[in-house]
């Protein structure tokens, strides 16, 4: 067994640990918000789905790289899952980024072998194996792990919110240590891809990610920074996976490149995001707004609305018991005359 099959068992690793920890993190509530709002969803396939790939394919067109970097780039930009999503942005209530990666994952079975095809008929050579090899590919690393992890969490939530942590920790060791055998054993052919100015175009495809998501997001500002995430930084075990050009050195240099930028920009993108602090007045009207809404939606479909509690409006002790009802309704008037 040699160094590149113990790598790309890594990254198969890492990408089954990654998904499985999102479905761990997810409820079918979560999904079903989603899907409710399909303007949203359509924001959100849109960005990861057809802005990136044409990017992608844009900027192999446009300069001569080496093919199997162009190969890498375009693979790259339509795997699935994201590399990176910070824990604090699963944490947050509503949780915007699990949600968006258990609907994208079973869309993806069909939406990821379809580019592929589309994207090699327009560069006029197949670029991946099968569209059947594509899909199980993707059913194999993503959705079944992600499914699993779901089902774990409505059987067992207590188990769940324990083994979470750990899944997540093990699919992001695992993947900086497969990037980090791929960056050891292909230094030459990465100072080629920088000198060629290949770079630029690995970071232009990063970036241009980030914005889309970031711009495309509307007024959810952490699901915003999911998507944006979601779409400038994929996983790379699954362009691994589906090409046959993943034995070629810059395959593996472009994939170490793009693994490393989107690491620097995505984490100074979430820092920034962070930086800024409390919503502001527009973001916080628009989140009441949209809580709003989705109560009106589950009390006229006669499910429950946990969206927004009223408080009691009964006063209260200072010892916890209920107070006794004023005899005078709380009329200082009253009160006056007494």
């Amino acid at each position: 067994m040699g160094l590149r099959q113990l790598v790309i068992w890594a990254f198969q690793l890492s990408i089954v640990a990654t998904a499985f920890g999102f479905g761990l993190s997810a409820t079918t509530e979560d999904v079903r918000d989603l899907i409710r709002q399909p303007g949203r969803l359509a924001r959100c396939l849109l960005t990861i789905f057809v802005i990136v790939p044409v990017v992608a394919v844009a900027l192999a067109h446009a300069f001569d790289f080496p093919h199997a970097a162009e190969v890498a780039m375009i693979a790259l930009a339509i795997s699935p899952l994201a590399a990176l999503i910070p824990r604090s942005l699963i944490n947050i209530g509503g949780k915007p980024s699990v949600a968006l990666m258990a609907a994208v994952a079973p869309l993806s079975i069909v939406i990821v072998p379809l580019l592929a095809v589309l994207i090699g008929r327009y560069l006029g050579r197949p670029f991946v194996v099968s569209p059947l090899r594509v899909a199980g590919v993707v059913a194999a690393t993503v959705l079944l792990p992600l499914v699993a992890g779901m089902a774990v969490r409505a059987v067992r939530p207590a188990l769940a919110d324990r083994i979470e942590l750990p899944a997540a920790l093990v699919g992001t060791v695992v993947l900086r240590l497969a990037t980090l055998a791929l960056l050891v054993t292909n230094l030459h052919a990465i100072w080629e891809l920088i000198a060629n100015g290949t770079v630029i175009a690995i970071a232009v495809l990063v970036v241009v990610g980030l914005a889309a998501g970031h711009l495309l997001a509307g007024s959810d500002p952490d699901g915003g920074t999911g998507l944006a995430l979601a779409s400038g930084f994929r996983h790379p075990a699954v362009a691994l996976a589906i090409t046959a050009l993943s034995s070629s050195q810059y395959f593996a240099a472009a994939i170490v490149l793009y693994l490393l930028l989107g690491d620097i920009f995505g984490l100074a993108y979430t820092i920034w995001r962070r930086s800024r602090g409390a919503l502001t007045d527009a973001e916080v009207s628009a989140a009441i707004l949209n809580a709003r809404e989705k109560a009106v939606d589950n009390i006229r479909a006669g499910r429950e609305a946990p969206y927004y509690l009223a408080p009691s409006i009964e006063p209260s002790r200072s010892n916890g018991a209920p107070a006794s009802p004023v005899a005078d309704g709380g009329d200082p008037a009253k009160r006056n005359r007494q």
